[in-house]
């Protein structure tokens, strides 16, 4: 059982019957010589979708309000007891205002299982959500919500969105995409 461990360059013992990624990628394992050897690889997509989903929409909040940004100066408001706390802030605080993202448009690239959980929070975040998916299963569309608007190419996402997410598996087709 591996997460991101590369393999292209392990000796397998002559014992080994299986290979199990945990996460949906297996680039790093050498599918061939595995194949060869009678090695079966498999990966569990989708089994941290939520986790990723929801860092993906924490990254979305720290970009547009400047979170840490804001955190790092109030980490440094003078701390003496003449200073006035409460005006250094009021002061300071218009500098990390921010904007909301209710309105903005997000462009989800990948539709997959972390793609539709990603699409679907930001619509539920009341954010206009413009999707795009060459190889969209019928199971993922099933699990997108109605609202979601479909892209028929990169070009428009970049065009139309305040925010790119990507979630696309690496692979020779997708390196270089952008």
């Amino acid at each position: 059982l591996v997460r991101s461990a590369k393999l292209h360059d392990y000796d397998f013992p002559t014992d080994l019957l299986a290979i199990a990624r945990a996460g949906s990628g297996v680039n790093n394992i050498p599918l061939d010589r595995c194949s060869e050897k009678g090695i079966v690889v498999f990966s569990t997509p989708g089994a941290n979708a939520n986790a990723v989903k929801e860092l993906v929409i924490c990254g979305l909040m720290l970009a547009s309000r400047d979170i840490i940004g804001g955190a790092a100066w109030a980490k440094n408001l003078e701390k003496t007891e003449e200073a006035d706390v409460a005006k250094q802030v009021e002061k300071g605080k218009s500098k990390f205002a921010g904007c909301e993202v209710a309105g903005k448009k997000l462009g989800v690239i990948g539709l997959g299982a972390i793609g539709a959980l990603v699409a679907n929070a930001a619509n539920d975040l009341h954010m206009e959500v413009i999707g795009y998916d060459n190889y969209l299963t019928i199971d993922s569309a099933w699990r997108l919500s109605r609202k979601i608007e479909k892209a028929t190419s990169l070009d428009e996402i970049f065009e139309k969105c305040d925010y790119i997410t990507v979630h696309v598996p690496s692979t020779p087709e997708t390196r270089g995409m952008f």
